[in-house]
């Protein structure tokens, strides 16, 4: 087989996919021909790609070349499938094809792009959610698939054409995309041009027709929704509200403690473990804590029998350090950041069934155990390692205790981990006149012996279980993407101890002097933290068969959850409960930079409730703008106008005209409501709404259902607006029973919203059930349907404004206070007074809080290039973290008021 493809062609992407996955199954040739080229005989224009056949035939559509490459792979077609491919042909292509001209040809950018493809990128998201599949034509992907994404990829590969909202299509693209024949497929292609790589082949191209009139699909999504409802869909809402609070199941006995219960759905969730000595930012909240814990309150409305477990994570070295600093012990530090942790999180209303620590006798029990059970099975080895050791301090020196004589160009005060002067990364042992930062004798050369986990050896049973959890889970496609790229690396055995007194004793003869390394038994820390809430905690963590774990973390804790973890829990064959759903985020920065706490740089949760803005409010934003796709930035301009307008505009200012309506035109009491058609057409919309809520999030996409509030919320503002209550209510008796039809539906959109709202915004879910005086089922089960709440009769309480409007200059004022830079521009600015390259400058010494803060960031920072170096990893991450490090140290230099030397070109030979 022949298959001629041409530089920039579109169609070559899915192609190039498709034979990707089909490779070893045929022989096959490319060639590269230019875009006038013609290769096959009885067409009259040039058509690329083009696959000829062995057999002299040729096939000279994309789609049919795809098709013909996934039949060769043993796929067996289906009507869905086919029915996709006539859809990208007839609908799909004509709007693509003039977005792409626009974009690339024309120079536009912007809706005029987006406009023409809209309707068609809503059509496959709706698609997308309405199935639950992770694929277009089912559980796993098809030829349909392929086709749409490589149309696709030249244009949604820029973030900027991939509208935020369309969540289940982010989720598509990205795990298609992270596949290594389409990643191979759009390397060929675009060249790391980006879209610029196919402007030689369109210019080139005749100008597509383009779709007069039709215009991209509206903002307002109810009018396609409505059109598109059918009779039965309808007569089975009205009937669902008919029944009322009748119809929701009895409500689950209340548990102390919570435990899985035998035919039940049990859910337990965790959310990474947050170091104990990190004040955490918004972004450690909303990629742990804040997430599982949508996710948990969404678990309980279901009746699902949930149990929700975190803790500080407090063993290691940087305890130690931490502890040094400040004069105190380790466990005296421990013991005041657990109380700082667990105060900010009570504040963001975390519902958390324990809140514990790793310091206990449970965790030395556990993890020496699973050690032992591992050790016993062949799964440990033995290796030496030569370090520094102190023999004035008896302990083996960690990076950060030593500094010397830097061997690359003389340094005399470069680090055991890599020089600040000439940036040479150091082994400790190659420094020249080391000595110990405690207390400053000459360390010497000696030989620790240490244990390590052997992952090789795991690796088989690890694929063999990955093999059953991945398919049909809600792995988040980083995650997916992170465990494969170790997997396809190879794994290597990593070391499992260190020379410390801080942390788990090691249970084995020859290292009672040694603890094991945090990263290995931090993991085992949700068990022992469950120990902790129950003796009874096996029923959770050895129960696979019975119990559903959720663990919600960012990107960066994926390797340790989603491949340490589970080799460790297989190696000690105890029938752990291993992780069905790794919930990762991506990261989240702060306005056009990063968060950092020695710099005044971004919100801290210690920082939030200082600002005078409620918790909920803080919840909502992080919420909507949670990093499920890609890393998001808050945005202090962004917040305030999504409070004002979706907040107060939207959500707030309906609900409470609903209740002012009942209040002021009925004297509180519900009137009675005589349904008409559109009526019945709201119910049935509000209540795909709602289902659509509960799709996404029992796969937890939490952003993307926060919409679906909110879009209720719009279709509740528009039904008061067109019906016009408060006018309707001073004419006729049919116009005053018209009033009270639209006033009492819409007090009952009003109370799903309120249950709706519960695990995104608890205090005001508790607000709005209080002013609307919800019956106790309403408030605590959420049913799948739009049911009659609140019926004819119903006296609600008084009601009152949910939201405040936030103020340009009170943000201002905020975005000014925690904008940081004030220490670091001054220090800069001074650092520039003389010319001299080689001048020394000094400054005032900055205060010993902002010294503190400094120090643990260049511990942090120093920790991350550690732990690269150990990995081995590519020298360009290494040396980009080396260059976060060194500037944090001359930060600190800085700080402290000593002399910032610059550091001396090489001459020229």
């Amino acid at each position: 087989m022949r298959l001629f493809v041409s530089e920039g062609a579109p169609g070559t992407l899915p192609v190039l996919a498709a034979a990707g996955r089909a490779q070893g199954r045929a022989e096959l040739l490319i060639s590269t021909i230019g875009p006038e080229e013609r290769v096959v005989p009885f067409l009259t224009r040039p058509k690329v790609p083009v696959l000829q056949l062995d057999s002299g035939d040729y096939l000279f559509s994309t789609s049919a070349i795809c098709r013909y490459f996934f039949l060769l792979s043993g796929w067996e077609q289906d009507d869905l499938t086919n029915q996709w491919l006539e859809w990208e042909a007839t609908e799909l292509q004509p709007a693509l094809s003039a977005a792409l001209y626009y974009l690339v040809v024309q120079g536009k950018k912007g809706e005029d792009v987006l406009g023409p493809v809209r309707r068609a990128l809503t059509h496959i998201d709706h698609s997308l959610s309405r199935r639950s599949c992770p694929f277009l034509a089912g559980e796993t992907e098809s030829l349909a698939d392929i086709v749409l994404w490589g149309a696709l990829y030249p244009l949604l590969q820029d973030p900027a054409y991939l509208p935020e909202e369309l969540g289940a299509l982010h989720s598509w693209f990205q795990t298609l995309s992270s596949q290594e024949p389409c990643q191979r497929a759009a390397e060929t292609v675009l060249k790391q041009q980006g879209i610029l790589a196919l402007r030689p082949y369109l210019q080139k191209q005749p100008q597509p027709s383009f779709l007069e009139g039709k215009a991209a699909v509206s903002n307002e999504p109810e009018e396609e929704e409505l059109v598109t409802l059918s009779e039965e869909e309808i007569a089975m809402a009205v009937t669902a509200w008919e029944k009322g609070l009748g119809s929701l199941p009895p409500l689950r006995p209340k548990q102390n403690p919570v435990l899985p219960v035998a035919g039940e759905r049990n859910v337990l969730i965790t959310s990474a473990l947050p170091y104990v000595n990190n004040v955490p930012h918004l972004g450690n909240i909303i990629g742990c804590v804040l997430s599982a814990d949508v996710f948990a309150r969404y678990s309980r409305l279901r009746q699902w029998n949930t149990l929700y477990v975190c803790g500080t994570d407090e063993y290691g070295t940087a305890t130690e350090t931490k502890a040094m600093e400040e004069g105190l012990t380790p466990q005296e530090i421990c013991d005041k950041y657990h109380v700082i942790h667990a105060d900010i999180y009570h504040w963001f209303n975390i519902s958390f069934d324990i809140f514990g620590r790793t310091t206990t006798p449970q965790q030395t029990e556990i993890t020496q155990d699973i050690f032992q059970r591992l050790w016993n099975r062949g799964f440990v080895l033995q290796d030496t390692v030569e370090q520094l050791r102190c023999e004035h301090c008896a302990r083996f020196l960690a990076d950060r205790f030593v500094e010397g004589v830097c061997p690359f160009c003389g340094y005399e005060e470069a680090r055991g981990d890599q020089c600040d002067k000439c940036g040479k990364l150091i082994n400790a042992i190659e420094l020249k006149k080391p000595q110990c930062k405690v207390c400053r004798s000459c360390p010497v050369v000696k030989s620790s012996r240490h244990l390590f986990l052997d992952l090789p050896k795991l690796e088989d049973q690890l694929e063999e279980w990955l093999g059953k959890t991945l398919p049909g889970s809600d792995w988040t496609p980083n995650a997916r993407f992170i465990i494969r790229s170790w997997l396809r690396d190879g794994l290597k055995p990593r070391c499992i101890t260190r020379d410390l007194k801080w942390g788990t004793p090691v249970p084995l003869e020859g290292y009672e002097d040694k603890v094991f390394y945090v990263w290995f038994d931090a993991t085992f820390g949700y068990l022992s933290i469950t120990a902790n809430y129950t003796d009874q905690w096996e029923r959770w963590w050895k129960n696979p068969e019975q119990v559903n774990l959720y663990q919600f973390m960012a990107k960066d804790n994926v390797p340790f959850h989603g491949l340490v973890f589970p080799c460790s829990a297989l190696g000690a064959e105890d029938n752990y409960t291993l992780v069905s759903h790794l919930i990762a985020t991506e990261y989240l920065n702060y306005e056009d930079g990063k968060f950092s706490k020695s710099r005044g740089i971004g919100v801290f949760g210690d920082m939030a409730q200082d600002t005078g803005i409620p918790a909920d409010i803080w919840r909502f934003y992080l919420l909507y703008i949670r990093p499920e796709g890609q890393d998001s930035a808050f945005s202090w301009t962004d917040m305030l106008l999504k409070n004002n307008s979706e907040l107060l505009n939207n959500l707030g200012n309906f609900i409470n005209r609903a209740g002012m309506f009942v209040s002021k035109f009925f004297g509180g009491y519900v009137p009675e409501m005589v349904l008409t058609s559109d009526d019945q057409r709201l119910l049935a919309h509000v209540t795909l709404e709602l289902q659509h809520y509960h799709q996404l999030l029992e796969k937890v996409r939490i952003r993307d259902a926060l919409r679906s509030i909110l879009t209720i919320s719009r279709h509740g503002n528009q039904y008061i607006q067109v019906n016009e209550p408060w006018k309707r209510i001073k004419g006729s008796e049919a116009d005053r029973q018209r009033a009270g039809t639209v006033t009492g539906l819409a007090v009952n959109i009003a109370a799903l919203l309120s249950i709706m709202l519960q695990p995104y915004m608890p205090t005001v879910s508790l607000t709005i059930a209080t002013q609307l005086q919800l019956p106790p089922p309403a408030c605590s089960i959420l049913p799948t349907d739009f049911l009659c709440t609140l019926p004819t009769g119903h006296q609600i309480g008084t009601v009152s404004p949910l939201f405040q409007k936030l103020e340009n200059d009170q943000i201002e004022s905020l975005r000014q206070r925690f904008g940081g830079g004030q220490m670091e521009e001054s220090l800069t600015s001074k650092a520039k007074v003389s010319p001299k390259p080689a001048a020394v400058v000094t400054v005032t010494t900055a205060g010993s809080q902002q010294i503190q803060e400094l120090m643990d960031e260049v511990t942090k920072q120093g920790n991350i290039v550690r732990e690269l170096k150990a990995q081995k990893a590519d020298k360009n991450q290494v040396a980009a973290e080396v260059a976060k490090l060194l500037d944090l140290k001359k930060q600190l230099t800085l700080a402290e008021g000593k002399p910032l030397e610059t550091p001396k070109g090489k001459k020229k030979k």
